[in-house]
């Protein structure tokens, strides 16, 4: 079975489309190195994907040849990825908010500039 519709069956991905973009982008490794979208999986391989900042980690335990539901999955693969790198999708999001009395409109020039300055000093990106 081609890795692309795997990973689609198993449900890592939500299309096959975005499978193959994943392959084909150096997203997904077996073994340690990547692959095409059309390399077979055999059993006992072990893959790994990178979604955003985490490394996910499956044991193919055999193969299938359509979608299964979330409940079948663990037949299929087992997931080998550590608590760690499911943290990292969960980790906060730094956000600030401002606050401002409900129904006092849009702020003056004189708040947009404080405003705008404040956004300058907390800056990060440029360090």
């Amino acid at each position: 079975m081609r890795i692309d519709k795997y990973l689609w069956a198993i449900r890592v991905f939500k299309t096959r489309s975005e499978a193959t973009d994943a392959c084909s982008g150096g997203k997904v490794k077996v073994g340690g190195v990547n692959c095409k979208p059309s390399k077979e999986v055999k059993v006992g391989e072990t893959i790994q994907i990178r979604k955003g900042s985490a490394l996910f980690s499956y044991r193919v335990l055999a193969p299938l040849e359509q979608r299964v539901g979330a409940a079948l999955v663990p037949q299929y693969a087992e997931n080998l990825t550590p608590q760690s790198e499911i943290d990292k999708l969960r980790a906060p999001v730094e956000t600030f908010f401002v606050k401002r009395d409900r129904g006092s409109g849009r702020p003056t020039k004189k708040e947009r500039r404080s405003l705008e300055q404040l956004w300058d000093e907390l800056d990060f990106d440029d360090e």
